[in-house]
Order: C-alpha cells, then sequence, then structure tokens
C-alpha cells in the first residue's frame, strides 16, 4: 500500500496544521494509501505544535501591558528544552489586529517573562519561534524583562535558538514589516531610527553588531536583540525539518502533499511549501501541493514533480474558505485516485 507523507502548514484563519494534515490522512485513506502526518511550521506561529512536547502555560505581560496566559512546551531529552512562541505573548492577534495596535509602544517584555520561566522550569536549551509580532521593539523590552544577561547567573548554561521566519535585517524590520502592524508612515519612520539606536547601544553593549545578521529583523527585531546576547538565529523550517526527521520521512513516502491557505512568491522561500518541495525534490518523491487560494500569474515550481491545487479555484470561494479540510480531504482522495494504490 502506498504511503502519503501530509507535511502542511497551517490556512490562516481556518484550520491548523494538524487539521489540515488530518484531512490529507483522510483523503488518502479512502483513495487506499496509508498517511504519515507530519504537521509543520516555518518558525513563528505554529511551532509549538509541530514539535509537541509538555503543555506548560505561564503568566506573563501582553504587547500593549495587558495580562496575557501564554502557552508554551517542555521537551524531554538528554537537553531539556523549552519551545515559545513569541506570538502568544506579543503577537498581532493578542490586539486584535493591526487597528488596534500601538505599534511605538507594543512590547516583547512577555517574551523575556516566558523565557525566564521556561528556565526557571529546567529548561538548558529554549527555542523561541518568531513571527506574528505586534511589535517592533528590536527586542529590547525582551532583554529588559530577562535582566542583566550573565549577572545574575539566572541564564547562564542556557541556550537560545530563534527560530525565524524570515531573512530580513534589523534596521530593516520597521520599514518591511510595521504597517501591516498598524503604524503610519511617520512611525515606520520612528521605528526606523529606534532600530538604528539600538543597533549601536547592542554593539557597544555585547560587542555584536546586529544589522546585517540573515533574520535578525524578525518578530520586529527581536531575533536581532536576542542574538545581541548570544542566541543562535536559524531558518525555522530547517529546525522543525530536522527535529521531526522529515527528510527521511520523505524518502519513505510514495507521494509529499503540503499546503497554506494563500500561495505567493515567499512560498517557495524559506517557508514550508517550499522547503517541503525541496525534501520531495531531493528524495526523487512526487509532490502535491494544496492552497486556499494561489497569487494570480504564479510561475509553477520548477524543481520535482509537483501538482498544485487551488482550493478556491475547485470549490469555489465560498465552500472553499467555510468547509477548508472537507475541501482538502477531497482533493487528497480524487488526487490518489487518478494514481493508483
Amino acid at each position: 500500500m502506498s504511503l502519503l507523507l501530509a507535511a502542511p502548514d497551517k490556512f490562516r484563519g481556518t484550520a491548523t496544521a494538524a487539521q489540515v494534515a488530518a484531512a490529507f490522512c483522510r483523503g488518502a485513506g479512502a483513495a487506499g494509501w496509508r498517511c504519515d502526518p507530519a504537521p509543520v511550521a516555518h518558525g513563528g506561529e505554529g511551532i509549538l505544535e509541530a514539535l509537541g512536547g509538555r503543555l506548560r502555560r505561564s503568566r506573563v505581560q501582553g504587547p500593549l501591558g495587558e495580562v496575557v496566559d501564554a502557552e508554551w512546551r517542555l521537551l524531554d531529552g538528554s537537553v531539556p528544552t523549552a519551545v515559545i512562541e513569541m506570538a502568544r505573548a506579543a503577537g498581532l492577534d493578542l490586539v486584535g489586529g493591526p487597528e488596534w495596535n500601538d505599534p511605538l509602544r507594543a512590547s516583547t517584555a512577555g517574551v523575556g517573562q516566558l523565557i525566564t520561566a521556561a528556565v526557571a522550569a529546567g529548561a538548558r536549551r529554549v527555542i523561541i519561534g518568531a513571527g506574528g509580532s505586534a511589535t517592533t521593539d528590536g527586542g529590547q523590552g525582551c532583554l529588559e524583562a530577562l535582566g542583566p544577561w550573565g549577572t545574575s547567573g539566572r541564564l547562564a548554561g542556557v541556550q537560545l535558538v530563534v527560530a525565524c521566519d524570515v531573512t530580513t535585517r534589523f534596521v530593516d524590520a520597521a520599514q518591511q514589516f510595521a504597517g501591516q502592524k498598524g503604524a503610519t508612515p511617520k512611525q515606520v519612520a520612528l521605528l526606523t531610527r529606534r532600530l538604528e539606536r539600538l543597533a549601536q547601544l547592542y554593539e557597544d553593549t555585547y560587542g555584536v553588531d546586529v544589522r546585517d545578521l540573515a533574520g535578525s529583523g524578525a518578530a520586529g527585531g527581536l531575533a536581532g536583540g536576542l542574538a545581541a546576547v548570544g542566541a543562535e538565529l536559524v531558518p525555522g523550517f530547517d529546525l522543525v525539518a530536522e527535529a521531526l526527521e522529515l527528510p527521511a520521512r520523505a524518502e519513505d513516502a510514495d507521494l509529499v502533499a503540503t499546503g497554506e491557505a494563500f500561495l505567493d512568491e515567499q512560498s517557495f522561500s524559506g517557508e514550508v511549501v517550499g522547503g517541503v518541495l525541496e525534501l520531495a525534490a531531493v528524495a526523487g518523491v512526487p509532490a502535491l501541493v494544496v492552497a486556499g487560494e494561489i497569487l494570480e500569474g504564479l510561475a509553477r515550481p520548477a524543481a520535482g514533480d509537483v501538482t498544485v491545487v487551488s482550493l478556491v479555484d475547485e470549490f469555489g470561494r465560498e465552500q472553499a474558505w467555510s468547509h477548508t479540510t472537507a475541501c482538502i480531504e477531497e482533493v487528497t482522495r480524487r488526487h490518489l485516485g487518478k494514481l493508483g494504490r
């Protein structure tokens, strides 16, 4: 019996990555295939679900100073590892979206409090998923919440790893993303100058120039702030793929399925869809990409044997967005039915 590896991202607003993977698997079962579900994330939101672990919850400061109960995970192993999504403490969704945000005031202090809670619980390695932020504070709030680095000894011997969902440089974070967080053009200029001052402050204080580090602008510069105090910045998809052993699982599969809500040029550069397609191509396995909607005129991926399906094109906009997982299940059943068992 043939095997499908289901390695999707979330369909934002309609289904989690785990729900999408389950839909792929139901479609596979209906077509007489086995299925290996592997919900994936590319560094920001969804990394808790992708990496699993024991669920924890800590009460921390939200992006605008409100109190939030933020979930995080603790993984057992030779090195106890905590997994944190910065968006659980400083995410744009927590303030209700860009129209309700205060871009100049939004702070990552809660992220520093989450890291502190994870270390207090015994974590010696902390993975921070950087994405979905309300903030452009360059990580200043986070570092202030952590306290003097190396002085108190609280974080001595703890490895910090930031899973980045973009390659944006530190000072460019405001220009590229602050507008999406509700900032006016004038505020974008103010935030850019603040990031420039912070970059100099971090260099003077910690001896680390974060300006040109790939990914240092992730989560409004949080990644750069943590890099200044010793964190390692890594592509989020690569970290998740390694933890889930996706390369080996792709080699065992007869077809790899992935997808996300909206397919555009960025989907093939550092995000889940592009990363999964690369793994499938290396393994010599055909791939199925299911998207809620596809950017008009988007070029088909050049590498490998890839089929791309738009749910909006197949089922219409209302059905695609109101019954997303059912549509994914049906597309999978049809596609695998054509291939046979």
